[in-house]
């Protein structure tokens, strides 16, 4: 009898230790998982040369076979991450693409954004759904107006920037030189961790400071790396049998005064955004891609946790899932009708089939197709990890910014809507097609591509954006996706506010004597339509207990 008691209890142990080694092998892989991801946007003022570094990374990273080109707005064969019509007639992006693929042992999630400055609200949405940027920067024209803006957002959510010098084929400014400039410019201290040997017509290759490795490349098209050579002296007279001389000497020159003028290269000041490394090469030609994609996978970020509104500081490594919307997508195959939210997992596991929480809607959802992405190229996934970037199919129940759960009741902070700087009217130019159109000004307002006002007074329907470029892409895609026509009419408007006030007779008030200046959102909140900045100062000196906002989060 006590062998039978004795050879239950030894069972019994062997059953936790079993369930425990589970236990613990699923927490291995977990972390594990973690660790191999890197999510990163690619940003840059426009023709920076952002979109074709986005699909050179693509190239070494074994994701495509060719990369397309983008040269004078001219599209000979569009790139992989500019995928929506107007996008391959203009040459330039609109949208952020979303892309995946496995380098080495990591997977690098690209979130290629838009570069031009009217449509820098997606832009800095989709700064809210990365852990870290590389930033182009074109060696000819240097630091430009929406490099500053851009690194702006980047400063505000202490975001590590990697630094890009691209179109190094070019005859531009002097390497030394464009340092300088970015850091007075951009205000931020610069580590440069490869460098050019010559520029333009004479730009031989690049140097890897970081690894001791001298690339060089092949004839005049430049496009394929001949030899890496690796030194670990470049005082040792070897490096002029691939160099001549006078480059030799010059490349000794400025490793000299790299080391004189620039602190050793400090990982942990990096991954504090409180120093950029500098890598130099051109996308088009390849010059230096692969360098900068080797060092960015040593030394970038993993996953990194959000703030919420009740919940404090969710960290990756959190056991239960969570995430948010950053970005929507309306027919992303046009020949689907499709709706796409994209989700950046913020903590935990993410499973197909599996029920989550819909914080905002209070309600629970079941997802059996989420896609992983190459551009609009998708693939159903059965599960991803923090720090991946998923699209889940969307029949209208998602808003930019709806957070996700395993039944915690929270809200992801850090991305809310902006005061548009442009209005108009939006008319109807085809009575019979009313549904389409309206159901189309919804979907793109949605998405964050516009902002749609409707007066309190009338009904009309105001679309406020950041740049005038997007009435045009609103006109463009309602034709194409929807079938819809629109034109519009002109308003006189400075600025749409948000507007609280804790006092409800003050409040009835202010929609009395302001009747023709009321509008809602489309989550029905009140928003104020100032005609001007004297006419806001009144009404702010009129009505004190109002607050106003230029900011939809407050």
């Amino acid at each position: 009898m006590v062998s039978v008691i004795r050879s239950k209890n030894q069972h019994s142990v062997s059953l936790k230790k079993g369930y425990l080694y589970t236990l613990i092998s699923k927490s291995m892989s977990f972390i594990e998982e973690l660790h191999k991801r890197k999510t990163f946007a690619i940003i840059a003022h426009p023709d920076a040369g952002k979109t074709t570094l986005t699909e050179k990374l693509l190239l070494f990273g074994g994701a495509i076979q060719s990369a397309g080109a983008v040269k004078s707005n001219k599209i000979k064969k569009s790139t992989t991450s500019d995928f929506m019509e107007i996008e391959k007639q203009r040459g330039i992006s609109v949208s952020t693409s979303v892309m995946a693929f496995d380098y080495r042992d990591f997977k690098v999630n690209i979130l290629d954004t838009p570069g031009h400055e009217d449509f820098a609200e997606d832009t800095y949405r989709t700064l809210s759904a990365v852990d870290s940027v590389i930033m182009v920067i074109d060696c000819v024209k240097g630091v430009e107006p929406q490099t500053r803006k851009l690194l702006e957002v980047c400063r505000m959510r202490n975001t590590p920037v990697i630094v890009f010098v691209n179109k190094m084929d070019r005859e531009g400014q002097n390497a030394f030189d464009l340092l300088d400039e970015i850091e007075k410019e951009l205000k931020i201290r610069v580590r440069p961790l490869t460098w050019p040997i010559g520029i333009g017509k004479s730009f031989k290759g690049v140097y890897n400071l970081y690894e001791k490795k001298l690339s060089l490349f092949q004839g005049d098209s430049k496009t394929t790396v001949e030899e890496s050579v690796v030194l670990d002296n470049v005082n040792d007279s070897e490096i002029e049998k691939y160099i001549s001389e006078d480059f030799a000497n010059q490349l000794r020159d400025d490793i000299t005064l790299i080391d004189g003028v620039y602190d050793d290269f400090d990982k942990t000041e990096y991954l504090k955004a409180n120093v950029s490394p500098v890598f130099f090469g051109s996308a088009v030609n390849n010059f230096g891609i692969k360098e900068l994609l080797d060092c960015f996978v040593e030394i970038a970020p993993t996953p990194q946790g959000r703030d919420t509104d009740l919940a404090g500081h969710i960290e990756p490594d959190s056991p239960k899932f969570s995430g948010f919307i950053f970005k929507i997508h309306a027919n992303l195959d046009p020949k689907h009708r499709d709706r796409i939210a994209f989700l950046r997992i913020v903590s935990g596991k993410f499973e197909r089939n599996k029920y989550y929480y819909n914080v905002r809607e209070g309600k629970d959802m079941r997802f059996s197709n989420p896609t992983a992405f190459m551009a609009q190229q998708k693939s159903v996934i059965d599960e991803s990890f923090p720090g991946d970037v998923i699209g889940l199919y969307d029949a209208g129940n998602f808003k930019i910014g709806d957070t996700l759960t395993e039944g915690a009741k929270f809200h992801f902070k850090g991305i809310p809507s902006f005061s548009p700087e442009l209005f108009k009217y939006v008319t109807n130019l085809d009575p019979m097609k009313t549904k389409q159109l309206q159901k189309g000004l919804e979907q793109l307002t949605d998405e964050g591509v516009a902002q749609l006002f409707t007066k309190k007074a009338d009904g009309r329907k105001v679309v406020g954006t950041v740049g005038a470029l997007q009435f045009e892409v609103i006109q463009h895609r309602l034709k194409s996706e929807y079938n819809a026509s629109c034109g519009y009419d002109s308003i006189n408007l400075y600025k749409a506010l948000w507007i609280e006030c804790s006092d409800k007779k003050k409040l009835d008030e202010f929609l009395i004597d302001k009747a023709n200046h009321i509008a809602y959102d489309k989550e029905n909140r009140l928003v104020f339509l100032a005609e001007s900045a004297w006419l806001l100062e009144m009404a702010q000196t009129k009505f004190p207990e109002i607050k106003f906002h230029l900011k939809s989060e407050f």
